[in-house]
């Protein structure tokens, strides 16, 4: 009911459509007062402004006083007065949605600070960050420069002691070239002195020197004729000395065809019996069982071969759980191995391969 009281100044509500007529001459409270306003002149001074804002305001109390006489007289004042107090409700109603709307809008406003205020941080450390890179990159930029410094200097002053070295040697390797040359120049001198003097000591002395070669010469050829006359007479005469006794000629003949004949015994005999030591060691004993009797091996083992002899031929595969194909196969082969025994014929290769402990030396030896 703010209305009656002069509180709002929005357009008053409109009891029209419940019969109360309303006053079509009711003009705003400050209506008045702003045509005045308005009449007057622009520059009047504070004072007057102060007391027009102080100037209790008259024309609300009329206008509550008159609704109120209204609403007495007619039949429908409480229906008036509750449609009243549900505009002002709707009314405050609206003022705190737009009081929450304000709210929400400061907090968006709070939020929207906040969040540019992170932003702005956000870019400040992204440019303190890429400041601190961009000084770390010129920084290792520099220090890298002054390590390539470094290394140029150094490399200049390990060139700079490498050619003062090469120098160094190149003199000292011109030196000792020029001491050589000196030496070898000495010596070619004398060398070449020593061969004057020997060949005019040569020029000098060449009758005394073929003199010497000729008698050297002639002493020699005496000293070879006088040695083989020797050596002929001593055999010549051992030779006949031998020739006319006939009992040393036959001895002598008789020891040598000996000789000879012992010599290629022990060789042959030698080969023989190491071949025979080697047939029999090199033999596994399976292959010496199986194998077939032989005069020598009867006079060795004269039981084992009596036992082979008397003993009758046994199957080999009694007892033993093979496969159906396996044990057809496995007999045959015993079948052809008999007969070739009996028949004392050439016996074929078979080879026999499985895990340790399975029979295959057992089945070669039956």
């Amino acid at each position: 009911m703010s209305w009656l009281f002069g509180l709002r100044k929005d357009t008053p509500p409109d009891f029209s459509s419940l019969g109360i007529p309303t006053d079509p001459n009711a003009r705003e409270p400050n209506e008045g007062q702003a045509g005045t306003g308005g009449s007057g002149s622009g520059s009047g001074s504070n004072d007057d402004r102060k007391s027009m804002s102080y100037r209790f305001d008259s024309t609300a109390l009329e206008r509550a006083a008159k609704a109120a006489r209204e609403l007495e007289q007619s039949g429908n004042a409480k229906e008036y007065l509750d449609l009243a107090k549900l505009q002002e409700k709707n009314f405050m109603l609206e003022k705190q949605t737009k009081i929450k709307e304000f709210e929400a809008h400061i907090e968006n406003a709070k939020s929207e600070q906040i969040r540019v205020q992170q932003e702005e941080r956000r870019k400040t450390i992204s440019e303190e960050t890429k400041h601190n890179q961009m000084r770390a990159q010129y920084q290792d930029q520099l220090a890298r420069k002054r390590y390539e410094d470094q290394l140029m200097q150094q490399q200049k002053a390990n060139e700079e002691n490498l050619r003062k070295q090469e120098e160094s040697l190149a003199k000292q390797e011109a030196m000792r070239e020029r001491e050589m040359e000196i030496r070898n120049q000495t010596d070619m001198k004398k060398i070449e002195a020593e061969m004057r003097a020997k060949a005019k000591v040569d020029r000098e002395n060449q009758d005394l020197y073929l003199e010497q070669i000729r008698l050297k010469a002639t002493e020699r050829r005496t000293t070879v004729l006088e040695s083989l006359k020797t050596a002929g007479s001593i055999l010549g005469t051992g030779f006949d000395t031998f020739i006319s006794d006939w009992t040393k000629v036959t001895t002598t003949v008789a020891g040598l065809t000996m000789l000879a004949f012992g010599y290629y015994t022990v060789k042959r005999g030698t080969g023989v019996v190491a071949r025979y030591v080697e047939a029999h060691l090199g033999k596994p004993s399976l292959v010496q069982e199986t194998s077939r009797l032989t005069l020598t091996e009867a006079f060795k083992h004269p039981i084992k071969t009596q036992q082979r002899l008397t003993t009758r031929p046994k199957d080999v595969l009694r007892g033993v759980i093979l496969n159906p194909s396996l044990e057809e196969r496995l007999s045959k082969i015993t079948v052809a191995t008999r007969n070739t025994r009996k028949n004392k014929g050439m016996y074929r290769n078979l080879l026999l391969y499985g895990p340790p402990g399975t029979g295959k030396t057992l089945l070669s030896s039956d």
